[in-house]
């Protein structure tokens, strides 16, 4: 059974930072893709920064681009995203995926196989 659980959310004052993490067990963790996504209030899942299995050079949307450092440790099984110099909103639940499916968009939350339930990042103003 996989099992994919994120930690590390919090509530922070704008400028403040974060580092997320995310374990996975029950599959061969560097063998997938993975993503960091976040959900926030009345808004669609928005994948934010998604790293390879193979090539370690993540991708980051423009928004967060300069801000947030994706990282893995696959002897950890684990995946890392340091947030820095937050915005009120950046506020959401971020969760990450695992599972990339070959040949898919590695932001869409649909591409992934398995997910965890989020933790949630609250930056003030």
């Amino acid at each position: 059974q996989v099992q994919v659980a994120e930690s590390g959310g919090g509530l922070v004052q704008a400028g403040g930072s974060l580092t997320l993490s995310c374990t996975v067990s029950g599959l061969r963790f560097g063998d997938h893709g993975m993503v960091w996504f976040r959900q926030s209030p009345g808004k669609e899942p928005e994948g934010v920064s998604c790293i390879g299995a193979a090539d370690m050079t993540p991708y980051y949307i423009e928004a967060v681009k300069g801000r947030f450092t994706t990282s893995r440790d696959n002897a950890k099984r684990t995946l890392y995203l340091q947030l820095n110099n937050l915005k009120p909103e950046d506020t959401g639940t971020y969760f990450c995926a695992t599972g990339l499916r070959m040949g898919t968009s590695c932001t869409k939350l649909d591409s992934y196989t398995h997910w965890g339930q989020g933790t949630q990042v609250t930056v003030s103003s």
